[in-house]
Order: C-alpha cells, then structure tokens, then sequence
C-alpha cells in the first residue's frame, strides 16, 4: 500500500494537480518561448528577489564590473561610428558638388557669384562645406574614414564577445550554485514536504526554473545594460549635433513607451494563461502516458483523445491570442518610428538647406534615431523577461527555504553491535494536525523476533514503519532500538540498520548487476550472484541475451513486474541487514515463487528482527507475532492460532478472504 493511499485514501495521479496548487510551472515568457511547463508568470516580491539573486552574485562582482566596462566600451565605439560615417558622407556630397563647380575659383568667389544671383540659401550650404571647386572625391580620406569605422566595429564587436563569455561565465556559475544548494535542500527536506507537492511541481523547480533562470539571466542582463548604455550615448551623440532634431526624436519615446506597456500589459495575460493551460494539458498526457494500460483496459482512450484535444484547444486558443496581441509591438513601433523618421528628414532638409546642418550630420541623426527606439523597446521587452526569470529565482527560493528536517544530534549515538529490539512507547503521530492517525501506541519486539502488521487500508500499517525509519518524527511518544531513541542517533547511521523492499519496485537505468550491488557499496560478484541466487532470481537473468549485464530502462518496462520485484529482493539480501521490513514484499510474484521466497526469506530473517506488512494474511501464518491495526491503534496482538482462537477483528480479516477467494472461484 503506497504512503499516499494509506493517508488520503486515493492515489493521487503523477503529475496532477492538488486543489490549491496551479498546473506545475515550467519555461516560456514570451513569442517564441519553448513550451514545457512554464514558470511562474510574476513575481510576488520582485524587489526581494532581486536583491537575493545580488547577493548570490556577489563573489562575482569584479567580473561584473569588467562585464559592465566592456559593455561600455563596446556601446561607446558602436555609438560613435554613425557620427564618423558621416564624414564620410560629407566627402562624397562635398566632391560631387566641388565637381561640379568651374575650375581655377575660389570656393569664397564662388559663394559671392551665388548670392550676387540671389541664389543666398545655396551660398550659406556651400559656405559649411569643406568644397574645392573643380576637385572631385578624395578617395584617400574617404578610405581612411571608412577604415576607422571598420575598426571601431570590429574592436566594439570584440569588447561585446568578451562581455558575453564573461557573462556566460558568470550566469552559469551562479545557477550551478543553485542547483547545488538545491540537490543539497532536497536531501534534507522532510518527506512530508515532498507528500505534499505534486512531484511535477518539485521537479520543475529543481528543472525548468532554473534552466530559465540559467537561459535568461545571461542575456536579460547583457542586454539590459547595453540598451540603457545605447539610450544615454546616442541621446548625447543627438543632441551633439542638433538639439532640435534630438527634441523631435525625443518626442515620440512617451508614445512608444506607452504603446509597448498597453499591448505588453495584454499579452501578458494571455501568456499566462497559456502557461497554464500547458501545464493541464501536460498533466493530462503524463497522466495518460503513465496509465496508458488502464486507459486501454477501461475503454477510455476516447474520453482520453477528448480531453486532450478540449485542453489543446484552449493552449491553442491562449497561445494564438497572446503570439497575436504581443506581436503588435513591432509593427506600432515601426509607425511611430516611421512618423519620426519623415519629421527628421523634415527639418533636418530644411536645416541642410539653410547651412546650419551637413548632409552627413542629417545622415548620422538618422541612424541615431533609428537606434534610440530599438534599445527603448528593447528594454519594455527585457522588463517582462526580468519578470518571467525574477518569478522562477522566487520558486527556486521558496524551496530553498523550506522548513527542513530536524538536524541530527551534534554527538549522535552509534550501535556499535545492533541486538534489533525495538520499543514503541505510547508514540502518538499525525499527518494532519486536527485528524489523529496513530494514538498511545505502544509496542515492544524482542530481538530476533518477526512481527506481520495487518489491518485494512489507513489503519496505519504504513505509517508505523515510516515513523520507524525516521521518514517522520513522532508528535508525542518515543521509538527506541536497543534502548536507544531513534532521534539520538544520525539518520544515515538509523537507517543502515535497516534492508527494507516495498511493494512499489525501484529500479534505477543500468544493468542488473548495477541494480542488485546497490544494496551493498563495494559488492563483489560472488555476493551478487549468492544474492540473486537467495532470491531465486539467478534463474531467470541467465536466460537473459546479456546476463547480469542485461541493461534496464529507466521505468524498467523490458522485465515484468515480478520479475522486478525479485531484483528488489535480491538487493535486499545483499544488504545483509539487522532490521528487516517487508511491505507486501511478494504482492508481484507467482504462488510457487512465493513459496520459494517465503523459504529464502525464512532464511535470511533468521536471527534478525523483521516487520512485515501483508495484505495476503495466508502469508503471514507462521509470524511470531501478528499486530492487527486499525485507525491507528493496535486492536490485536498475538500469534495466528491465538488470533483466530478468539475470533475477532484478525478472525474476521482471515475468514472473508479465504471466503472471496472460495466465491471468485465458484
């Protein structure tokens, strides 16, 4: 019986969602985001977080200066060639007007010659120019301006490629700080905490939250830096040349702010609901991928399809509205940019033409226009990815911040020799605070001694077992092996004493003999093969093309069920230890291999104290004791001569299953 069915009395499906809880979060922000199970949309404290993340990134703060330097100088260079490509420009338009100007004149005699014509506006654009009349482009220092604004691109490029690697650097340092400090948390978080999360949302915390932080903070932040280093430098550069001009420019950014935050503002509520509507849709297919058999046995593929195809309707729906709604950012930002760019060549025609501006400077305030809007846009972007990555360090810090299991004792006590008596002493325990489960339990098992735990489902068979290992502490009471409370003593020493195989099999990718040698650090293959031997498994695996090097799937779907559960046996006897339990350890083999086991297991259990917890009471008959449970409290106690003898809860457990079993064959 699993540890959830005991408590709530129903299996809560892999995947799904508890009431409460959302779908579990995953990756995607924004268009273009990959679709798994996304992050939170927004965080509940952004400022916090943020804060947190800085304090994570502060060992790395020189190399974020440098990153900071680097994007300075590579914005610098970057921002200054538009200015220097219109020197360029300049000697071009100057040449082709010294071309066409006679020969052997003055470029004074000839601005005189045009306003004596009254030809005035034409003069004073002449008058600015560096023009030789008669002479035509110099081809030398155009190739040495251009020449420079190769440089200065090629050198801004560089700086931009150190930036990045050194920010590659620094972001994958600080993730794989937190996914150690994570896989760290997850070993000293309470199966409590992990009972009640979905594992769909524990796995992608651990998963998908950081890989989104992982995959955005590099760029969110390179970015966000270089967009608000471009702002301030080409605004400077604008007003440089024209402070009209930089006006008209400056104009049109409220309007595009606003445009960008209304249509962002939109489409995040429809990302949002995308996000969820992805998470349904991906629990719904774990959830059928995981039953597929059932789905099949009961007839339900087409209700299956159904669904599947009512949650795909509505992603698609989400998904459609939110691609639609965000992707009227660009096309609103190029109307904007279009009216900017027709008043700039405007006024700046009108300020060529009466000599107060070059052609080459209209020329640069154009580009620097068109670049002022991409990094202010840019920037509207990266807020909302700030938020997505913001929202995933949130849920990657809640975990991190889980209360944690009670810390073991600073000296804890070591069995140096382990007797296996085991003491229950009037242990009270509950899941929920206000339904008691286990109250004034007391019980005592000698050394030695074998003891089967029998009761309907919920009693709390399992439970008690839990509480045995340390999965969870005791509210009131004590447990004590060999007079020892188990809260004195180290977890990991505690549970060394124990070899224990349940009725849900666990078997890891690898070959058979990595799966068996997992009981035993260091097992030699003579150890091995007597273990598998022991569990009647040794038959079975050398029929096998490869033997002990057969490999297993990862949901070791290329051996049966049984089978499996024979390899957990195996493993259980190569652990050799003190304390065994047994939950429903044969549920998954045949009668004439129960027996065997029964036999073999009659062997090991020889000498150590073993609890084992069966539904099949015909399993159990040669116990030497028998504890009949029910909500919670030891109802019986005895051996099975005595229990039957009395004819109570145990007689009556015993009796309707051999009277099922005799009705289901007639």
């Amino acid at each position: 019986m699993s540890e959830t069915t005991e408590k709530t009395g129903s299996v809560r499906p892999a995947g799904g969602s508890r009431p409460g809880l959302g779908p579990g979060p995953g990756r995607g922000f924004g268009p273009g985001a990959h679709f798994g199970m996304a992050p939170a949309a927004k965080a509940r404290d952004f400022g916090g977080t943020v804060r947190r993340l800085a304090r994570l990134l502060r060992p790395q703060a020189a190399t974020l200066v440098l990153v900071v330097l680097l994007t300075a100088a590579s914005v610098s260079l970057s921002v200054a060639a538009p200015k220097i490509i219109g020197r360029a420009t300049n000697v071009v338009f100057e040449g082709l007007v010294g071309k066409q100007m006679p020969a052997g004149v003055t470029k004074a005699q000839a601005v005189a010659a045009l306003r004596a014509r009254g030809q005035g506006r034409v003069a004073d654009m002449l008058e600015k120019m560096d023009v030789t009349p008669g002479a035509g482009i110099d081809f030398d220092r155009l190739g040495r301006i251009l020449g420079l604004v190769a440089a200065l691109y090629l050198a801004s490029a560089l700086f931009q490629w150190g930036q990045g690697y050194l920010m590659a650097g620094i972001s994958q340092r600080l993730v794989y700080d937190l996914r150690t400090r994570v896989d760290e948390k997850l070993g000293r978080l309470p199966l409590r905490y992990f009972d009640n999360h979905p594992r769909g949302d524990v796995l992608s915390r651990v998963t998908n939250d950081i890989d989104n932080i992982a995959n955005t903070l590099q760029q969110a932040m390179t970015q966000l830096a270089t967009a608000l280093l471009t702002i301030v430098g080409v605004l400077i550069m604008m007003f440089t040349i024209s402070w009209l001009l930089a006006l008209i420019a400056l104009f049109t950014v409220p309007l595009s702010v606003v445009v960008t935050m209304l249509i962002a503002k939109r489409s995040q509520v429809q990302f949002t609901r995308q996000w969820e509507r992805v998470g349904a849709l991906n629990g719904h297919v774990e959830e059928m991928h995981t039953g597929h058999a059932i789905v099949k046995v009961f007839g339900r593929q087409r209700e299956a399809i159904a669904r599947f195809d009512e949650l795909n309707e509505q992603v698609f729906d989400a998904s459609f509205k939110a691609q639609f709604i965000s992707g009227l950012i660009q096309p609103s930002m190029n109307f904007i940019n279009r009216l900017n760019y027709v008043a700039i060549c405007v006024v700046g025609g009108i300020r060529v033409a009466h000599g107060t501006l070059t052609l080459g400077d209209v020329q640069a305030f154009i580009q620097y226009s068109q670049q002022f809007q991409q990094p202010i846009v840019q920037t509207a972007s990266i807020a909302n990815v700030l938020q997505s990555t913001v929202a995933s360090a949130e849920r990657v810090f809640e975990l991190l911040d889980e209360a944690e299991e009670t810390p073991d004792p600073v000296q804890p006590v070591v069995l140096e020799r382990v007797r296996g008596r085991v003491e229950f002493d009037r242990v009270s325990f509950r899941y929920v605070p206000d339904k008691p489960l286990i109250e004034d339990l007391s019980l005592t098992v000698e050394p030695g001694h074998t003891v089967a735990i029998v009761g309907p489902t919920g009693a709390g068979k399992t439970t008690l077992v839990n509480l045995l290992m340390r999965f969870y502490d005791v509210d009131d009471g004590a447990i004590r092996i060999d007079g020892v409370d188990v809260r004195d003593m180290a977890r990991d020493d505690l549970r060394r004493i124990f070899g224990m195989v349940l009725q849900d099999t666990w078997l890891f990718g690898g070959t058979i003999r990595e799966n068996i040698a997992y009981g035993k650090e260091g097992a030699t293959e003579e150890e091995i093969v007597a273990a598998a031997q022991a569990a009647h498994v040794d038959h079975f695996v050398r029929t096998l093309p490869d033997g002990y090097d057969t490999r297993i799937d990862d949901d070791a779907a290329n051996i049966s069920q049984g089978e499996r559960q024979l390899l957990t046996i195996a493993r259980a006897f190569l652990a050799d230890p003190q304390i065994l339990i047994l939950d429903e350890a044969t549920s998954s083999v045949d009668t004439r291999t129960e027996v065997l086991i029964q036999r073999a297991m009659a062997k090991l259990m020889k000498g150590r104290t073993s609890f084992v917890i069966a539904h099949r009471l015909s399993t159990i008959r040669n116990a030497e004791t028998i504890i009949v449970m029910d909500n919670g409290r030891i109802v019986e106690q005895g051996d099975h001569a005595q229990l039957m003898a009395r004819r109570g809860f145990y007689h009556d457990l015993y009796i309707s299953q051999f009277e099922r079993a005799y009705d289901e064959a007639v």
